[in-house]
């Protein structure tokens, strides 16, 4: 069960309206590397985890993840919520528009939807949580890359907010990851 305490993990402002930006950041809400992926991807890892340390970790994190969204798509709101049907076609969302009016929609930055292929679950603990990382590592490259495109001073700060989460739930997965390597070490198979 979770408590969910509605305010944002990190206020959310933007200096002016950015329909580019807001394309841009639309791959951090639905695209293979984004914050709905890996909420999936962790939320349902967790049933095949050996201990309780690790099963934890992964509902912590996933659950974070989903607060990661709510920033996102606060942001992407905020970015294009006084933007008319001419500009969001000029900025190269109108068939963004034309489907879902300013809605987000999963996606990524080109447009291409959602899908259960972006995450895995293997089953085998050492290669979910390789996969984790790996995610996570993605991840902050995109945030990395999504700061350089913008002059922003209030979404730069957000950005990095998320860039630095990124950071340290690749270090967390790696603490768990060397524990469930010390565990099967420790266990004899005959």
């Amino acid at each position: 069960m979770w408590i969910y305490e509605k305010k944002l993990e990190i206020p959310v402002r933007v200096s002016r309206p950015d329909l580019q930006m807001a394309k841009f950041l639309i791959t951090q809400y639905g695209g293979p590397d984004g914050e709905l992926s890996a909420a999936l991807r962790y939320l349902n890892q967790r049933y095949t985890m050996p201990n309780e340390r690790a099963k934890a970790l992964l509902t912590d994190i996933g659950t974070e993840e989903l607060g990661h969204m709510e920033v996102i798509a606060t942001l992407i709101h905020k970015l294009v919520k006084d933007a008319t049907p001419e500009q969001m076609r000029a900025a190269g969302l109108g068939s963004m528009y034309a489907e879902h009016e300013k809605a987000l929609f999963y996606t990524d930055a080109n447009g291409n939807p959602w899908t259960a292929a972006y995450i895995q679950a293997k089953g085998d603990p050492i290669a979910d949580l390789a996969e984790d990382i790996a995610a996570e590592e993605k991840a902050r490259a995109t945030y990395q890359w999504l700061i350089n495109l913008t002059d922003d001073p209030d979404v730069i700060q957000v950005l990095k907010y998320l860039r630095e989460r990124e950071v340290v739930h690749s270090q967390r997965f790696r603490e768990v990851l060397c524990i469930v390597e010390e565990e099967y070490k420790t266990k004899k198979y005959f």
